[in-house]
């Protein structure tokens, strides 16, 4: 084909599903509304060093004694006073939500007009204060953005905090102001070498430096007397008086100030504007366009980011109450469930002994299922196998029949999935009652044995067995051990106390023939045909339980690929299988028991908890970048603790070794939050509609019976891939 014919065939674009796209953005999103909060809080790019005093050589004379207003626009260095009985009040460091409002009132009983210099990170937050100190009638000034020392920043960052705070006050007021005052300022004679080239190019971008003459000193809270005496000038002459209205208790400034106005009106003194005062145009400039636009989303954006803040407060809150709810539970109910069944007394009801079939579903299990069903020859149990081939093309069908074993069929069909094949092996089954396993799981020979004991109980319709990990070796097989030891086998004690147990496990479960007629037998309505079946057997009257002793040995995935499929799968199915059993809540019988006490405890710790969980270790990131650092890592620490007590606890009921916990802490860093993502993407697909395939994860044959060699097994790459 020549260059022309290539160059004329469109290659089709890629485009990201949106069930990636969404958790992508959705993960921006709340990581730009933290960061946003934090650098409106001032936990992000805060500096609080504050400059020691320095020599004044290059300070004109003028201006260090020259009056509290510096305009060094346009190359001037020159300073200006307030005149006689004229007193400029003004405020620093607001708009506080407690205070700003009480000093406004004030100011407004006694018909003074002030100069408010606020911060672009209080302005930000409370808009609401700047707006009405505007239609007051007073002035507003900058103060900076975060309030750092000037002298120690760059002129992008002086530059930076300027063009911010006015952002804020276009979005909060509409205008913007020409009044500046520098953080940590004094009197004019404090102006030093450090500061004068700060005030020289504040003066370059069209700002007017305004400091004071008379400090009150009311952020050291003296009293009352003493900010009136030291606010009050001598000898009626005018000031610019330094005072607050936020940084702490500003109680007795607002006190001082009901009757400092007063009483120095009574002397013949107005309070007015610094424009006023000095008979000069008005310092703020109505915006318009763009430079509004920028304002009102710029506050729209922080009210966002405080409101989503604290929604995720709430909702770490809750997911708190929920890990503890949990943890309580699991602990207690677990406790209660292994003392009742380890009884010398206990009993489900005359041994079962009677044969039973055991269905193993197979599809490309060639590197498997000659473990599987060896294993199987050594079960304790009267046992027939009915292995269900679906359409496999490695030949796993004829592996099974050159073994020639005993009681042991193969059924062939064309490729359908797992519940057909389910289906077809019981209506091949010739007993009452049924095993169900895996293709890659081996079982102990007592597995069978013990997994059908509680059916002596006529109302027992299903048992879950004790799935265990057969390939811990590796790091991430460790951490599947520690969650089926912990998560699994602890949360199916509970389950079983509360006689909600929401799955029967797919490597090792045992059902009544009649019960799973009764239902209609096993559903592709779901990606979980096992905990849609649990449910529905609930829904039927059927108690489900959990027998500890009937362990079954299965391959855990190897590769995070393979592990991110498995409970890709696993989570999307469990919420089909919820909705689809959701009517239950408003039904009667066992079908509404199980609708108003299992599908809220499932739908509470196994979907909504595990998707609100990231709010721990998103907190713990944001405390640790931003502080507080030591309570966060105590916190953290405080968790860690509370799982590894569980963990602990539930690996002695096990019998399982402790030192797999060794691998606890970094499982909850990196192997959660896997866990989380496959969740999240979980709910993006089911509320895009999205449909998941199954799909098939590549085996190894690493399993083997207990007590059997192990055979060399494969390394190839693709040994490891999902496939289709």
């Amino acid at each position: 084909m020549s260059s022309s014919s290539h160059r004329g065939l469109k290659v089709p674009r890629r485009r990201l599903p949106m069930r990636y796209l969404l958790p992508s953005l959705l993960l921006v999103a709340l990581l730009a509304m933290l960061m946003l909060r934090g650098y409106v809080h001032s936990e992000i790019l805060a500096d609080h060093r504050i400059q020691p005093p320095a020599a004044t050589d290059h300070v004109p004379e003028k201006i260090l004694e020259g009056g509290p207003v510096i305009d060094t626009r346009n190359g001037r260095e020159t300073s200006l006073s307030v005149p006689d009985h004229r007193l400029v009040l003004t405020f620093d460091d607001g708009p506080d939500p407690e205070w700003t409002p009480k000093v406004l009132d004030v100011l407004k009983e006694h018909h003074a007009h002030g100069v408010f210099f606020v911060t672009g990170t209080m302005a930000s937050r409370y808009p609401g204060l700047v707006k009405r100190m505007v239609d007051e009638g007073h002035e507003v000034g900058l103060h900076t953005f975060n309030h750092p020392d000037l002298s120690y920043q760059s002129k992008s960052r002086i530059d930076w905090e300027l063009t911010q705070n006015q952002t804020a006050l276009a979005g909060a007021a509409g205008i913007r102001t020409s009044l500046f005052r520098p953080p940590y300022s004094s009197f004019a004679d404090a102006m030093d070498d450090k500061s004068w080239p700060v005030t020289k190019y504040i003066g370059s971008r069209g700002y007017i430096t305004v400091v004071n003459n008379t400090d009150s000193e009311d952020w050291k809270r003296p009293g009352v007397d003493e900010i009136i005496r030291r606010a009050t000038p001598q000898g009626g002459k005018g000031a610019i008086v330094l005072m607050h209205d936020s940084g702490g208790d500003r109680s007795q400034t607002v006190e001082a100030l009901d009757r400092f106005l007063p009483e120095l009106q009574d002397e013949g003194y107005r309070f007015v504007n610094l424009t006023e005062a000095l008979d000069a145009p008005s310092a703020h400039t109505p915006v318009h366009g763009l430079e509004l636009a920028k304002g009102k989303a710029w506050i729209y954006a922080v009210d966002a980011s405080d409101d989503i803040t604290d929604a995720l407060v709430v909702c770490l809150a809750i997911i708190g109450v929920l890990v503890i709810t949990r943890f309580g539970f699991m602990l207690v109910l677990s406790v209660a469930h292994a003392r009742r069944v380890r009884r010398r007394d206990f009993a489900w009801g005359p041994p079962v002994t009677e044969p039973v079939s055991v269905l193993v579903p197979a599809y490309n299990e060639a590197k498997c299922i000659e473990n599987t069903v060896r294993s199987l020859m050594s079960s304790e149990h009267p046992i027939e196998v009915v292995v269900i081939d679906d359409g496999s093309t490695d030949g796993t069908a004829r592996i099974v029949e050159n073994l020639r074993l005993p009681n042991v069929r193969v059924v062939r069909q064309h490729n359908a999935g797992k519940p057909s094949a389910l289906n077809r092996g019981l209506a091949n089954a010739r007993h009452e009652l049924i095993v169900m396993m895996d293709g890659d799981t081996v079982f102990e020979p007592s597995t069978v044995r013990e997994l059908v004991q509680p059916f002596g109980d006529h109302r027992v319709g299903a048992v879950a067995g004790n799935a265990k990990v057969g390939n811990r070796d590796s790091l991430i097989g460790a951490w599947q051990h520690i969650e089926y030891v912990m998560g699994f086998n602890l949360d199916r004690r509970m389950y079983d106390m509360l006689r909600c147990m929401p799955t029967i496990p797919g490597a090792v479960g045992a059902f009544r023939r009649s019960a799973l007629e009764r239902i209609g037998g096993m559903s592709d309505d779901t990606l979980a045909e096992d905990t849609d079946v649990t449910m529905a057997l609930h829904r039927d009257g059927w108690r489900v339980v959990y027998a500890e002793r009937a362990r079954a040995w299965t391959e855990a995935p190897e590769s995070v690929q393979q592990l991110w499929s498995q409970r890709y799968r696993w989570s999307y199915g469990t919420m089909q299988a919820i909705w689809k059993h959701r009517r239950a809540v408003i039904e009667s019988g066992a079908s509404g028991r199980f609708g108003r006490v299992g599908l809220p405890f499932v739908a509470l710790f196994m979907v909504l908890a595990p998707l609100l969980a990231p709010l721990i270790d998103v907190f713990l990131f944001y405390g640790l970048v931003f502080g507080p650092t030591e309570k966060t890592i105590v916190a953290w620490l405080g968790v860690l603790a509370v799982q590894a007590v569980c963990a602990a606890y539930a690996f002695r009921l096990d019998r399982e070794r402790m030192t797999h916990l060794i691998s606890l802490p970094l499982q909850q860093i990196l192997y959660r939050q896997l866990m989380y993502v496959v969740l999240l993407q979980s709910w993006i697909t089911a509320l895009t509609g999205g449909r998941l395939r199954w799909q098939k994860l590549r085996r190894t044959g690493a399993v083997e019976a207990p007590g059997a060699a192990p055979r060399q097994r494969a390394s190839r790459a693709n040994d490891r891939r999902p496939v289709a």
